[in-house]
């Protein structure tokens, strides 16, 4: 099973009514996603050496409750759905001391080359296919 990943709320990350900005989430949703690609041994780093890029398409937020200044959020983050061309990652942030929901989403990905023509990493890369071919069946199993 792969660690969740936990945000330290900062002073800066928040707005006039002390609590963090709504943008802050989308960069912690980033910060998660790179952290569990590293777990699942494709790594931005790794992949982007290789010729391979993976954007956002699409990013979804549904703000709960709120976070503040210094609270400890961890951030859950899963394959959803993958199919060796696209995937779909999903979040859910906790406050880490009580468990409580304060948000989740939802980013969509593809794999493209350096040239940004669609890449599948099953012909491609198939060492690395496998490895979010197993992240999604961890997920599954949960």
């Amino acid at each position: 099973m792969f660690k969740d990943y936990e945000h330290h709320a900062q002073y800066y990350e928040t707005d006039q009514m002390g609590c963090v900005h709504h943008s802050n989430y989308i960069r912690w949703m980033e910060e998660a996603r790179v952290n569990l690609m590293e777990q699942i041994g494709c790594g931005y780093k790794a992949m982007e050496a290789s010729g391979i890029m993976s954007p956002v398409l699409e990013v979804h937020c549904q703000y709960r409750s709120m976070v503040r200044f210094d609270d400890h959020v961890r951030i859950h983050v899963w394959v959803k759905e993958y199919n060796a061309i696209r995937m779909t990652l999903g979040y859910e942030m906790r406050d880490a001391a009580t468990g409580e929901l304060k948000t989740t989403g939802e980013s969509r990905h593809c794999f493209l080359d350096t040239g940004g023509r669609p890449v599948s990493l099953k012909r491609s890369y198939p060492q690395w296919d496998t490895a979010f071919c197993s992240a999604v069946q961890a997920q599954d199993s949960r």
